[in-house]
């Protein structure tokens, strides 16, 4: 009987799991310093962070978000960005094969905080929003860095046109 039990909450409790894990969210590991100083701000403790899946369901991608997504370079990768433009903005880039871009209908434009040590749009230029997976909310781990995440855009990469 305690066997039936225990492999009931078993065969009940993993489908459960595994749809809040698909649905709502997660915690990660964020390695590398493309996202500094607003994770991983040095080099002797690492960052993690919830990245809630439910936030991206309707591809609603904000300016200024931290965002999880695939890797348009590796599509087994995952990669931690800030949202600097949205579609219609107009881009000044560093780096890229123009010097201008306008964001594409269904794209977004990616940065890393850390700007020249970053793998992102700069790279391989706007990305659609089909690639997000979530959004990063809150530094969840060392509990000394427990924090909402801001929506800052960093000074001098905002959207021609933005104040």
């Amino acid at each position: 009987m305690k066997l039936r039990l225990i492999l009931r909450s078993v065969l009940f409790g993993i489908p459960v799991g595994i749809t809040l894990f698909d649905s709502v969210g997660y915690v990660a590991r964020v390695e590398g310093i493309s996202m500094q100083p607003s994770l991983n701000p040095n080099c002797d403790e690492v960052d993690y962070v919830f990245l809630n899946r439910w936030a991206v369901r309707t591809y609603n991608i904000a300016r200024g978000e931290i965002i999880s997504l695939i890797s348009p370079k590796d599509p087994d990768q995952k990669i931690i960005k800030r949202v600097v433009g949205i579609e219609g903005d107009v881009i000044k880039t560093l780096g890229y094969k123009k010097p201008y871009v306008t964001i594409p209908e269904g794209h977004c434009w990616v940065e890393g905080d850390h700007t020249g040590h970053s793998l992102d749009s700069n790279s391989f230029g706007p990305i659609s929003v089909g690639l997000v997976t979530a959004k990063a909310s809150h530094i969840v781990w060392p509990p000394h860095r427990w924090q909402n995440l801001k929506h800052d855009i960093p000074e001098g990469r905002k959207p021609l046109g933005l104040k």
